[in-house]
């Protein structure tokens, strides 16, 4: 049978409220010490430019059939967008007008 974390006699629901003051006090003592920041080595100007090209070759483009097809898309969702804006306006508009005329 397993053993219980708790010692027996009363249970208060936290095994850290029964901590000896002597834990704590050793814990409070102790110090963290923190490294400085390592210095990163500096890269020249060819090296840098060398890692971009390299970089850049790894770059896949959309291909034109891709690139006319997304902005096919974009224009269908630009028009979907707008016309739904002008029905929220157009509703929001009539409902104003009424609310205002119901005041004369």
């Amino acid at each position: 049978m397993a053993k219980s974390k708790f010692t027996p006699g009363r249970r208060t629901g936290n095994p850290a409220a029964g901590a000896k003051p002597q834990m704590a006090a050793a814990a409070a003592a102790s110090t963290v010490t923190v490294d400085a920041p390592v210095a990163k080595p500096r890269t020249s100007p060819a090296q840098f430019f060398s890692q971009v090209r390299a970089e850049a070759r790894k770059i896949v483009w959309p291909s034109r059939k891709e690139t006319w097809i997304t902005s096919v898309m974009v224009f269908i969702m630009v028009i979907i967008a707008s016309l739904f804006f002008w029905v929220v306006d157009a509703g929001l508009g009539f409902a104003s007008r009424i609310i205002l005329a119901i005041g004369q």
